[in-house]
C-alpha cells in the first residue's frame, strides 16, 4: 500500500511540473489530460467554488502535447480494483 501512496503523489508532483511549464492551474491540467483518453466522454466534475467551474471550462480548451501526456502517465501505477474479489 505504501509504494501505491508514493506513487500517488509522484503522479500530482508530475501534475504540478507540467502546470508550472504552462503557466496553467494543476486542476486545469488534470482535466486536459482526462479529456483527451480515449473513451471518456463526460468526465464528472464537482464544483463548489467559481474558480473550481472556471478551470473545469478551461482545460476543454487546453491541448496537452504528447510529451506532456508522457510526462503524466509515466509515474503513474495502477491500483487494484476494491470491492470485487
Amino acid at each position: 500500500m505504501g509504494l501505491q501512496l508514493t506513487s500517488d503523489f509522484d503522479v500530482v508532483d508530475r501534475v504540478a511540473q507540467v502546470a508550472a511549464g504552462r503557466g496553467t492551474p494543476p486542476a486545469q491540467v488534470a482535466l486536459a489530460w482526462l479529456l483527451q483518453r480515449p473513451g471518456v466522454t463526460a468526465p464528472i466534475v464537482g464544483a463548489t467554488k467559481p474558480g473550481h467551474l472556471e478551470d473545469a471550462l478551461a482545460a476543454e480548451e487546453l491541448e496537452l502535447s504528447a510529451e506532456e501526456v508522457r510526462l503524466l502517465e509515466e509515474p503513474y501505477v495502477p491500483h487494484p480494483v476494491l470491492g470485487h474479489g
